[in-house]
């Protein structure tokens, strides 16, 4: 193994016991959580040596870094996450390689993202609907909302999403916001994730906690947390 590997093997490792931890505490079976890791900035070939770590949920925020991520790494078996701010004449191209959308926040991205998931299975890549996740706003009443579905339309949208032939309602995603503890943000995510299986039984996954928040993200009932400083390290000057 390289040293880089050697690096990033330890801080898995790190991560892994730290939402271990997490479950047990909150009274979750082991497993229960499941990583992304996001590497945003960092090399294809550390998504190479995160792959021979175990890892397959790969998140990144960009769409020209992830499209060229994804191309690189196309013999790897590994799940791409699309977590970044979309832009719908971007969301087509997304959905041509993305396996999970986690950043649908607004109607307007709905027929661009079926639109590009319709082709890649015209053209044989991959069969089903795209796996997608509303993402909702946690910002307090008032606030400006910095990325995410207000909540008093979030229904709607996953309505629209739900109803779409060629996307799946998988769940929701959300941020904490900055100045805010992050258990009453994450808790106010778990009722709206309740709110939302009413409707959508299906919609059972809850995108939650990152680097410095991911243990009262597990505590709300997060089933997948992004992290990635925890285990890449400080991001690279050069972006």
């Amino acid at each position: 193994m390289s040293a880089r590997g050697e690096e990033l093997a330890h801080a898995l490792a790190a991560v892994r016991r730290r939402i271990a931890a997490a479950e047990a505490a909150a009274g979750r079976a082991a497993g229960e959580v499941d990583l992304v890791v996001v590497t945003k900035f960092f090399p294809a070939s550390d998504v190479r040596e995160l792959a021979d770590l175990g890892v397959r949920d790969v998140g990144e925020n960009r769409h020209q870094e992830a499209e060229a991520k994804a191309a690189d790494c196309v013999d790897l078996p590994l799940r791409w996450h699309f977590i970044g701010g979309l832009q719908s004449n971007k969301a087509a191209a997304v959905a041509a390689y993305a396996d999970v959308v986690e950043s649908l926040d607004r109607p307007k991205l709905v027929a661009p993202l079926s639109r590009g998931r319709a082709e890649r299975c015209r053209r044989g890549d991959v069969e089903g609907p795209l796996d997608c996740l509303v993402q909702v706003s946690l910002d307090p009443p008032g606030a400006d909302h910095r990325a995410g579905c207000p909540p008093e339309r979030l229904a709607e949208l996953c309505d629209l999403v739900a109803g779409d032939e060629h996307l799946r309602l998988a769940g929701l995603m959300a941020v904490a916001p900055l100045d805010e503890d992050p258990s009453a943000a994450f808790d106010r995510l778990s009722t709206h994730a309740e709110r939302v299986r009413t409707d959508h039984p299906g919609a059972t996954t809850l995108s939650a906690g990152m680097s410095g928040d991911l243990e009262q993200a597990v505590a709300a009932g997060a089933t997948h947390v992004r992290v990635g400083s925890a285990v890449l390290g400080a991001r690279p000057r050069v972006q």
